[in-house]
């Protein structure tokens, strides 16, 4: 038991890679093929975007010792809004996109303030937002669906690249994988550390090379890569920037690793906690943006569970209920754990309360491995 315990502990993406790929090769068996055809993986990929763009600012809130419950209602809110402004005041997209992010962005630091400043447990916050901001959203759209939305803001949510565009991209995050490997190697020879296996290093970035070029391939086998999913790949890159490269991503993970040790240091805490809900505030206007042009349509019952898919994601990608620990690729790869299961069990016509319930089995099983895997540590 310790053994599996260490694995967990020291190889949780490794772990998590199996996991996904044992999925996929379960349902495509049961389903004689049909789950990992192009057409289907690209529509997996799209599902799986709005729960990924919750999840990376989801993960933020978690690594700081918090939790937001208002975030699929926030989900609705924001995609309600932007519907009304399309449908009917015709806003031009860019007005539209920027109305919804600044809208996101008060709301997050609404809940951050009344969390930081005015000490209301965030919890608390969120289960508050999660009822008000669905009431709001009821009221706006009057219990019904608006639609049509323009055509432009549709192709956020259902749009295509051009296939040239596609292997573009691949060949630019290749080349950006071997520069980045290259730096790292680099500056560890430059301070005098210990330098990585050269064969290690280039079976990393041959083994990226195989995924990025199997990605391009079967999205190009369909009709492209999707925009959501390019969004979604855009903002991996950037919250990875901003978590492991600069300062505010340090402090976050200070933060929840030990709040009094951190404000002791000289660190705003409150500060900290406040951006850090007011960028997962632009991350529900991204999510409803995106699931509203998806769905060509504003829905009042849009975002309806979706914290729990986005919390379920950062779990289940290895990040700590206790704060100070966790990934944003890891609450990716989550977040594709959620949507495979979604999406493998509605192709074998599982019914709704099986899918709930293996969802929710799951969840328990990552948090335990989690406590588990800390506690054999100390």
């Amino acid at each position: 038991m310790n053994q599996v315990k260490q694995l967990f502990t020291r190889y949780k993406m490794l772990a998590l890679l199996i996991a996904v790929v044992l999925i996929w090769v379960f349902f495509s068996w049961q389903t004689e093929g049909g789950f990992l055809t192009p057409r289907n993986l690209s529509n997996l990929l799209r599902q799986m975007s709005i729960t990924g763009i919750l999840a990376c600012g989801m993960v933020l809130v978690i690594i700081s010792g918090e939790i937001d419950l208002s975030v699929g209602s926030m989900l609705g809110l924001l995609g309600g809004v932007a519907a009304i402004l399309d449908v009917v005041y015709h806003i031009p997209l860019p007005l539209n996109l920027a109305i919804v992010a600044l809208c996101g962005l008060l709301i997050g630091l609404g809940n951050g303030y009344m969390t930081a400043y005015l000490r209301i447990p965030s919890f608390i916050v969120g289960l508050g937002g999660m009822l008000a901001f669905r009431g709001v959203l009821l009221g706006i759209t009057g219990g019904t669906t608006i639609a049509p939305v323009s055509a432009e803001l549709v192709y956020i949510g259902q749009g295509y690249l051009p296939t040239v565009v596609g292997v573009i991209l691949g060949v630019l995050l290749f080349g950006l994988t071997v520069f980045l490997t290259w730096r790292q190697r680099h500056n560890r020879a430059l301070h005098g550390l210990a330098l990585p296996s050269m064969l290690r290093d280039s079976v990393r970035v041959v083994l990226i090379g195989f995924v990025l070029a199997g990605f391009v391939y079967t999205l190009n086998s369909y009709d492209g890569i999707p925009v959501p999913v390019l969004l979604l790949l855009v903002l991996l890159g950037v919250f990875s920037y901003v978590t492991s490269q600069t300062v505010f991503g340090r402090r976050i993970y200070s933060v929840g690793s030990n709040m009094e040790a951190t404000r002791l240091s000289g660190i705003n805490v409150q500060a900290v906690k406040l951006w850090i809900f007011g960028i997962m505030g632009v991350m529900c206007a991204l999510a409803g943006l995106v699931n509203t042009a998806r769905l060509a349509a504003g829905s009042p019952s849009a975002g309806n569970m979706g914290e729990l898919d986005a919390i379920a994601a950062c779990f289940i990608g290895g990040t700590s209920m206790r704060g100070g620990s966790g990934t944003v690729y890891g609450a990716l790869l989550g977040a594709l754990v959620i949507s495979s299961l979604d999406n493998g069990m509605s192709m074998l016509d599982v019914d709704s309360y099986w899918q709930m319930i293996v969802k929710g089995s799951i969840l328990v099983l990552a948090v335990w491995v989690d406590v588990s895997t800390r506690t054999g540590r100390r």
